[in-house]
């Protein structure tokens, strides 16, 4: 632990995934990557004042262009902004990704499947710009955290729709979703029924639907002590998966909770849990 006194460390991770503004200062006052800087600032992908992304790099630079990481916040569909993960976005950036970290609409304003042809978007208007920032267009993965995470794998998973934005399925290399939902029938009373329950087929919004021999590599994480998205969804989608003979990763760490698994990523933290080791260990050998 560094400087951060425990109860306020957990207040400001436990903010994190709620953007209440003790998320604004674990941002501020976290330690940042200096090997990762910030390329670009509310670039915009559409003309929604949420359509924006931010992007990040290595400070040092590189001969050959990098491959790029798009990451989806959580929040419950109903939170969330870019701005609090500058932290993150040059702590995947120091260890050589380009990262864009994407906004998209949020319920009640929106519901699905509108959040997530805005994240669509928002990665295919990246990647049409890959050049400008030195990122390979076809050389991305897509990675998120609860909500986040659901966005991520359900858009790998499906594939038309990120083809459909112009973002063509053969570019896409690899998915992570960390503490995601992605089996998650019957609804409930609270966020999911706020997201989804207005869709006439239930199904079509569990990624889990979508499982298919030919998907992207995928890696899938989550905390032990996670009380807030259960671990039965990553195990069905695994089992899923597997079943069908398609390559996915499983990871489960003890004495991580739903917020721990993201927070491991900053620097007063990766030794709670080897989160950042693992997702580089994944990006290199599919992306």
């Amino acid at each position: 632990m560094t400087s951060f006194s425990r109860r306020g460390a957990s207040m400001m991770i436990a903010a994190v995934a709620t953007a209440c503004s003790p998320a604004a200062t674990f941002n501020r006052l976290t330690p940042k990557d200096k090997e990762g800087r910030l390329l670009a600032k509310g670039e915009s992908y559409g003309p929604h004042l949420r359509h924006k992304f931010d992007v990040y790099g290595p400070r040092a630079p590189s001969a050959q262009p990098l491959p790029w990481i798009a990451f989806f916040y959580g929040g419950s569909w109903q939170r969330g902004e870019r701005g609090l993960y500058h932290w993150f976005g040059r702590s995947l950036a120091a260890q050589g990704y380009g990262v864009a970290v994407i906004d998209y609409r949020l319920v009640p304003e929106v519901r699905f499947p509108d959040f997530l042809d805005d994240c669509a978007a928002g990665v295919a208007r990246v990647r049409a710009r890959a050049a400008e920032f030195g990122f390979d267009p076809e050389r991305f993965a897509l990675m998120g955290h609860s909500a986040g995470a659901y966005n991520a794998i359900f858009l790998a998973l499906e594939g038309a729709r990120l083809q459909k934005a112009g973002a063509p399925a053969g570019a896409l290399r690899a998915a992570i979703g960390l503490a995601g939902p992605y089996d998650f029938l019957p609804f409930e009373p609270g966020a999911a029924q706020a997201a989804f329950a207005h869709w006439p087929d239930p199904a079509a919004t569990q990624p889990i639907t979508f499982a298919r021999a030919d998907a992207p590599p995928l890696l899938l994480l989550h905390g032990a002590e996670d009380d807030v998205v259960g671990l039965k969804n990553q195990r069905n989608l695994a089992a899923r998966l597997r079943a069908l003979g398609a390559v996915v990763d499983v990871k489960e760490y003890p004495g991580i909770d739903h917020i721990e698994i993201i927070s491991a990523l900053s620097i007063p933290f990766r030794k709670k849990a080897p989160v950042r080791a693992d997702i580089a260990a994944f990006l290199s050998a599919h992306v």
